[in-house]
């Protein structure tokens, strides 16, 4: 029997899955920590994470799948990666780490990125970046180089969270031109890294890893690795992708016109598409090549982000609904009826937006009426507020020419939710398709194309699980749109009081 296993590198936790080669049906899953993990936050706007963290939290959930599992080592043949996106990773020429990652909802670097904006120019960022530079990890690594320059200067090589991971198991520090391109270093018109963006934030070009394939030999399990990990030498590692493209490739979200989404920490909806499109209302969505994406076949996936998603209902769990599980909390949501009896809340509160053009209006309620308004008015409001936000993206991506009627997504995180669902589906008025699946899953599958396993994404994919189709409504549509646009006056108000 041979076996594939996915990682899934997230702020909140590592999650791993094993799955059968020749079946595609998953084996075991596992995460830890068992609570989340936390962030360092030295700063309001900035967010850290230690990356032996995740080393280490990466070695619990092995020791725990294979105990679930029951498999021997020498049965997996290739590891997929998926990891949070835009984050920054900084190591010497031993391979040691120089300061806690800056991850991806860390906000400091946006002054840096308007600055290369404005040195680049806008018309040229987007025709060739496809996005301004931003918050993303370029200016990340500019504001090291301004503000720690002791640290820059130590620096041999920069890495996003999954490079990190790779390179500890296999020694190599390898790079791919979606991680290029999601840390805004990669130049679409004129396919290579971005001349523009390394010459406006001053980044040395000799800190970028080698460039390699997603689905490909990206080094092999060493000796000492595998003695931390209870896995095997030679273990090939063979595919690594940020967690947003990766959710659409775990849920065969590969070709034009196919919609992925998710609500995890982050609210994302990942549109796919074969033309270079970027947003010219100030990039309020962003564009990035997608894993699919190859030099003969142009695939980008367009990408709403909402940073304040799973992070809100966590934040509601532990002061509001005084630490109650997530499912009594739906529950108190579902009883209440559309629209909150007026309640609204904005579901800003971590850190700047993309779709707010980089502002940070931080999260707000309205309209909160104390003889009317209980703990699960509060409840469904925030989840209303987080749909509302990610549709808020959703009409932009439609602006841009895209066509969604479809859409699909996991059956985790916020999807469990039968009132987000149904919020959700009658707010974007896309049916939703629900699979029984998860990012570790699928880069696993990933693992298995990029190790030849398999040989199509159609192969790939046998054992993937559809749980169930959900339509929108007229009824609900409508009542839903009335609420929308409720709150999109509210946080329309509420921009020009930042602006």
């Amino acid at each position: 029997m041979s076996y594939l296993l996915g990682l899934d590198i997230g702020s909140s936790s590592i999650k791993a899955s094993i799955i059968d080669k020749d079946s595609g049906k998953t084996i075991a899953t596992a995460a830890s920590p068992k609570q989340e993990m936390g962030m360092i936050v030295k700063k309001p706007g900035w967010a850290e994470q230690e990356p032996e963290a995740w080393w280490d939290n990466i070695k619990l959930a092995i020791a725990e799948i294979k105990s679930k599992s029951k498999i021997k080592p020498e049965g997996i043949i290739a590891i997929g990666i998926s990891y949070q996106m835009h984050g920054l990773v900084l190591v010497d020429r031993n391979r040691k780490v120089l300061r806690p990652s800056i991850i991806w909802c860390d906000s400091r670097a946006v002054g840096q990125g308007e600055k290369a904006e404005k040195e680049i120019g806008r018309k040229k960022c987007l025709e060739h970046l496809l996005n301004y530079p931003g918050n993303f990890t370029a200016s990340k690594l500019c504001w090291v180089m301004e503000n720690e320059p002791a640290i820059y200067k130590k620096t041999y090589k920069f890495m996003l969270p999954g490079e990190y991971i790779a390179m500890k198991m296999t020694g190599r520090i390898v790079t791919t031109v979606p991680g290029l391109a999601e840390e805004m270093l990669w130049d679409y018109k004129e396919n290579r890294v971005s001349c523009d963006v390394l010459r406006a934030t001053g980044i040395n070009e000799g800190l970028i890893p080698e460039i390699l394939p997603t689905f490909s030999i990206q080094g092999e399990m060493t000796n000492s690795a595998a003695k931390e990990l209870g896995l095997r030498p030679g273990i090939k590692i063979s595919y690594r992708a940020g967690d947003q493209p990766n959710n659409a490739l775990s849920l065969n979200v590969v070709n034009p016109g196919e919609v992925a989404a998710t609500a995890g920490t982050s609210g994302v909806i990942f549109g796919i598409t074969d033309k270079d499109l970027y947003d010219l209302g100030c990039c309020r969505v962003n564009t990035f090549a997608h894993v699919s994406n190859t030099e003969k076949q142009k695939r980008n996936g367009v990408m709403v982000c909402i940073n304040g998603t799973g992070i809100l209902n966590r934040w509601m769990k532990h002061n509001i609904a005084g630490g109650m599980d997530y499912p009594e909390m739906n529950k108190l949501a579902a009883a209440i009826q559309p629209g909150s009896e007026g309640l609204s809340i904005l579901p800003y509160g971590n850190g700047a937006e993309r779709t707010l053009m980089n502002r940070n209006i931080e999260a707000s309620i309205h309209s909160l009426v104390f003889n009317i308004h209980k703990k699960n008015h509060i409840l469904r409001a925030g989840q209303e507020g987080i749909v509302f936000a990610m549709n808020y993206g959703l009409d932009v991506m439609k602006g841009m020419g895209m066509k969604i009627s479809k859409i699909r997504a996991g059956y985790a995180n916020m999807f469990l939710s039968p009132v987000f669902r149904e919020i959700f589906v009658n707010t974007t008025g896309a049916s939703l398709e629900l699979y029984e699946t998860d990012g570790s899953g699928g880069a696993a599958r990933g693992a298995g194309l990029g190790a030849g396993a398999y040989k199509t994404y159609k192969e790939a994919f046998t054992g993937l699980k559809k749980i169930t189709t959900l339509e929108p409504t007229t009824k609900l549509k409508s009542a839903y749109k009335e609420v929308y646009e409720k709150w999109k006056r509210i946080l329309e108000k509420e921009l020009k009081n930042v602006s």
